[in-house]
């Protein structure tokens, strides 16, 4: 069992990691005033989006081991308003959520795995409110970068296989041998050189 535990977590720590990525590399793209755009009134920005996420974050992963994931303290409502003002205050934001996730699945070992997590009083195993908050954050980040795609157009530098080149990475894929891997090393160590 402990293996399972070990290698869900580490897989788990990989899987967000590359979401952020994701994020940094959608935000890099964009000028600041992009970062604000809005489709229309009703639609949220990138900064919006950033603010709900941070709230998200800050709320599930604070003790959270030992609290329920929606804090008494956390205002949603608020999250969904144009608050954030400067591409500086986003990017604060941002780290700061992903800091508290990160932290929180460092909180995680043998000793606690199996310790019920509460959600708005439901309980969750640690693997159930982990994928529970992965595919939120997932969805999100999706927006994020879809936006970023929209304002940037033709300019927009693709953040996995670009258009047109299945085939070749596919043939540098399967070039190499078989092996165990998870599926963001190759992103993950763009981003460390």
């Amino acid at each position: 069992m402990q293996n399972f535990n070990t290698d869900y977590l580490e897989s788990a720590r990989k899987q967000f990691q590359y979401y952020k990525l994701l994020g940094d590399r959608t935000f890099d793209q964009l000028a600041e005033a992009d970062l604000f755009w809005q489709y229309n009134p009703e639609s949220n920005s990138i900064a919006i989006i950033v603010r709900h996420l941070w709230g998200n974050m800050l709320s599930r992963w604070t003790d959270f081991l030992t609290s329920d994931g929606e804090k008494e303290w956390r205002n949603r409502d608020a999250e969904f308003e144009a608050s954030i003002k400067t591409e500086a205050e986003l990017r604060e934001k941002w780290e700061a959520g992903w800091k508290c996730l990160f932290d929180a699945l460092d909180s995680i070992n043998p000793s606690n795995f199996d310790t019920t997590v509460y959600i708005r009083n439901m309980g969750h195993s640690i693997p159930e409110a982990v994928n529970r908050q992965m595919a939120h954050y997932a969805y999100h980040v999706g927006q994020i970068v879809f936006i970023g795609r929209m304002i940037k157009g033709q300019d927009w530098q693709s953040l996995s296989i670009p258009k047109g080149q299945s085939a070749a990475y596919n043939e540098k894929k399967f070039a190499a041998p078989k092996r165990k891997a998870h599926f963001t090393e190759e992103f993950l160590k763009d981003k460390q050189d």
